[in-house]
């Protein structure tokens, strides 16, 4: 859904663009830490840290890690 009028998203992107790379990276950087601070208000306490990483990045990346490391050594 894109309620937003293409004026009012070119004047938003001028804004973001005024910034400097460092401002964009670090806005970027704080918007994953929220989000991954979010995800792990969602998910039980109790969960052992390996499972607690593992759901995280699936979560995350909407993938298990195992799908990315087949044929390393991670677990």
């Amino acid at each position: 859904m894109n309620d937003t009028s293409p004026k009012m998203a070119a004047s938003f992107r001028d804004l973001l663009m005024a910034r400097s790379n460092e401002e964009r990276f670090l806005m970027g950087a704080l918007m994953f830490e929220a989000a991954r601070d979010f995800i792990l208000a969602s998910l039980p306490v109790d969960l052992p840290a390996v499972e607690l990483r593992q759901v995280l990045f699936q979560r995350i990346y909407g993938e298990p890690l195992s799908k990315f490391t087949k044929g390393s050594s991670l677990p």
